[in-house]
């Protein structure tokens, strides 16, 4: 699975505080924007390869924006819609394959900019109801209800329109922010009058806009938060500082990194409380949410089996800068971001095969499965501001259930049956220290280890004939409460869906450390 090269941005990526990701689009919904709504439409070409050969289709994309918002607020696109009109060469192909309907999904990519800044957002699974096909020489769609063909074109056309929920944006630069469609992508599927999928049951196509053409579908004044009444500024005004050139970590980091930032921090936060003053919290030049991909390896102990499994390698789907607060009291940057385990479409790692010396004596194999519960486990990177090197801690805190299967016991088979388990899901909690000028130790854009403990719960629904559920739990189970297994794992650098042709990309396994 590789990141989506066709919905990034094509500018180079930049950095903030902490290795923090930050683009131009945001990806979770908010609350909408009090100010004034606009509609807005823009009328398009595109070209789109059928299999009947090149075809230019008109695509029409409205939505309902603010026209103004501040910077940092989230902004929902509403009431948008993507109607498009195959013409009837197009349709050629599934009035060949008997096909009654066609309805379609459609993904357009969508170009946020203020200033000379810019990131692609992708809309998805704008969802368009099947609508019958025309009979050759008929006019599409008398008749038909919103959603499905409406007639508009030549005759034989058949216009679709495509529905849903879209990603929020949220702009961190004040100026003229506009919102401009790019890419299309079409997933076509044709049944028969019995509902039935045809044979093929449909097409993909991937349509870019005609050049020549003025795509800006909307405006918005962004307006800088301190001053939410004062006019927006003309594009360039108030574009920020150039950031510094990220470079790779160097290897280790003073042992001392995790008392600094906790002198740091507490020593700040002391001086505030004898001069309180005023002091808000910021919203960053530019704060935004973007997705990226990367691999972890490494191993985990079995405290009681006196033995590591290895972990991994796990892919994982990363969603950056979810949250971002600038607290300039004291001195820290806060960042949250979360990340799911992805493997064959599960939310698991890979299955390990480890061999242990079960009470020291007897060797057991197993398979373990660790299985991800819950919402995304959740990314917080916590930096100091007021010391040149930016100290910075990253706590990764994850939900797993361990599954155990093909248990052998001194060679021979043990039937666990199909769902032996931990009875409940725990908490594998890791950490990693870094600094970001010079970049070193572990940074959540370039990777580095992390290491912590879990403890492991008891086991239930092991044993297909006879419960073996308290032969598990003594074996591996952790005692009391106490987190006791320990884990090492090493991150990768990330590929980042806004720069798909970086060094980064496509994502690459790293090489577990013991």
């Amino acid at each position: 699975m590789t990141v989506d090269a066709r919905a990034a941005a094509r500018r180079p990526i930049h950095w903030a505080v902490g290795g923090a990701l930050v683009v131009a689009t945001a990806l979770v919904p908010s609350a909408e924007s009090a100010a004034a709504e606009q509609k807005s439409e823009v009328s398009l070409r595109y070209a789109c390869p059928f299999p009947s050969g090149p075809e230019e289709v008109d695509v029409v994309v409205s939505a309902v924006l603010p026209t103004s918002a501040r910077t940092g607020e989230e902004i929902r696109p509403d009431r948008v819609a993507v109607e498009v009109t195959l013409p009837p060469t197009a349709l050629a192909r599934f009035a060949d394959l008997d096909a009654a309907t066609l309805s379609a999904v459609a993904r357009l990519t969508v170009r946020n900019t203020v200033g000379d800044r810019s990131a692609d957002a992708s809309w998805q699974n704008l969802t368009a109801p099947p609508a019958d096909l025309p009979t050759r020489g008929e006019e599409a769609g008398d008749g038909e209800a919103d959603g499905e063909a409406e007639g508009e074109g030549e005759d034989g056309a058949l216009t679709l329109t495509a529905t849903g929920d879209v990603p929020t944006v949220a702009f961190g630069s004040p100026g003229r922010a506009t919102l401009a469609p790019d890419a299309l992508t079409l997933a076509l599927t044709s049944l028969t009058e019995a509902g039935e999928p045809t044979t093929p049951p449909g097409l993909d196509v991937a349509c870019a806009p005609a050049p020549g053409q003025e795509p800006e579908l909307a405006a918005i004044a962004i307006r800088g938060a301190q001053d939410p009444t004062a006019p927006a500024p003309r594009p360039g005004e108030s574009d920020p500082a150039p950031e510094p050139t990220p470079t790779r970590p160097a290897e280790g980091l003073p042992p001392t990194a995790r008392e600094k930032i906790d002198a740091l921090t507490e020593k700040r936060r002391e001086a505030l409380e004898d001069d309180p003053g005023s002091c808000p919290i910021e919203i960053p030049p530019e704060w935004v949410m973007t997705t990226a991909e990367t691999y972890a390896a490494g191993y985990a102990n079995a405290a009681k089996l006196d033995g590591a499994a290895a972990l991994g390698p796990a892919f994982m789907k990363v969603v950056l800068n979810k949250r971002y607060i600038n607290d300039s009291c004291a001195s820290t940057v806060d960042v949250s971001s979360e990340v799911d385990f992805d493997y064959q479409g599960k939310r698991q790692l890979p299955p390990t095969k480890a061999t242990f010396l079960s009470y020291g004596f007897m060797p057991t194999t197993a398979t373990m499965t660790l299985e991800q519960v819950g919402p995304p486990a959740a990314i917080h990177t916590h930096t100091v501001t007021n010391t040149p090197t930016y100290p910075e801690e990253t706590t990764v805190t994850a939900r797993l259930v361990m599954r155990l299967s093909d248990v052998e016991v001194n060679g021979v088979p043990l039937d666990v049956g199909p769902d032996c388990r931990t009875e409940r899901p725990f908490e594998q909690v890791l950490k990693g220290y870094g600094q970001s000028y010079p970049p070193a130790g572990y940074l959540v854009a370039y990777g580095g280890s992390l290491t912590g403990y879990a403890h492991i719960p008891p086991f239930e629904g092991c044993g297909a004939t006879e419960d073996l559920d308290p032969i598990f739990t003594s074996a591996i189970s952790s005692p009391g409460k106490k987190a006791d297994n320990y884990t090492k794992m090493t991150q990768a650098p990330l590929c980042v869906a806004t720069n798909p042709e970086g060094p980064d990309c496509p994502p690459r396994v790293p090489d577990p450390e013991r």
